[in-house]
């Protein structure tokens, strides 16, 4: 059975550049037929209310059951000020050991310049506690993305290597989600002892 996927863009900014990345990854993971589906959350055009106010337009039950259903996430960082933005740290307040636990995840930096991979180590150092996801040993750096993965043919080399390698890695991911499909059905990752990472 093909695993599902989730791509989480996490910028809150509307039609943002980690919106167009990660339409253009779902859009590979279905034309390369890797997944039964690939659904976007888009932090720019359905926003979760700064933890801990309510959710007073219900928008966490819909993307929390989308992530429960998934198998594996691409996580679309962009890097503002050289770290990771409010709206995807905001994001793993919510989202939790019933939603992301032991599934794999491909972090994608985004970089308006040639930057990108200070969001990554800061999302590898903190968000996976208690959440328990699990990063994989790869990673996506989009830099220049507005020159990058545009609809049409590649715009220049680097374009094209970097489309080549999205291909390469998202392989990978969906190895390892049907690998770790079945170490989460031999986990009790919902005892509450263990709730919280150490």
């Amino acid at each position: 059975m093909s695993p599902n996927i989730v791509l989480v863009a996490g910028s809150s900014q509307l039609d943002s550049q980690s919106a167009k990345v990660a339409r253009y990854l779902a859009g590979r993971l279905e034309s390369l037929a890797l997944c039964g589906w690939a659904q976007v959350i888009d932090l720019g055009t359905t926003p979760l209310p700064l933890w801990p106010a309510p959710d007073t337009e219900n928008v966490w039950p819909e993307q929390r059951e989308l992530l429960r259903e998934a198998d594996a996430l691409v996580v679309i960082a962009p890097e503002w000020h050289g770290m990771a933005c409010p709206a995807l740290k905001n994001f793993f307040l919510y989202a939790g050991l019933r939603e992301l636990g032991h599934k794999p995840a491909l972090p994608v930096g985004v970089s308006a310049g040639l930057g990108g991979a200070y969001p990554l180590a800061e999302l590898r150092a903190s968000s996976y506690k208690n959440s328990r996801i699990a990063y994989l040993p790869e990673q996506l750096l989009i830099r220049r993305v507005e020159c990058m993965f545009n609809d049409g043919p590649p715009h220049d080399e680097d374009d094209r290597r970097l489309r080549e390698r999205a291909d390469w890695a998202l392989r990978m991911l969906c190895r390892y989600a049907e690998a770790l499909r079945g170490v989460r059905g031999l986990i009790d990752a919902l005892d509450p002892d263990y709730a919280n990472g150490m």
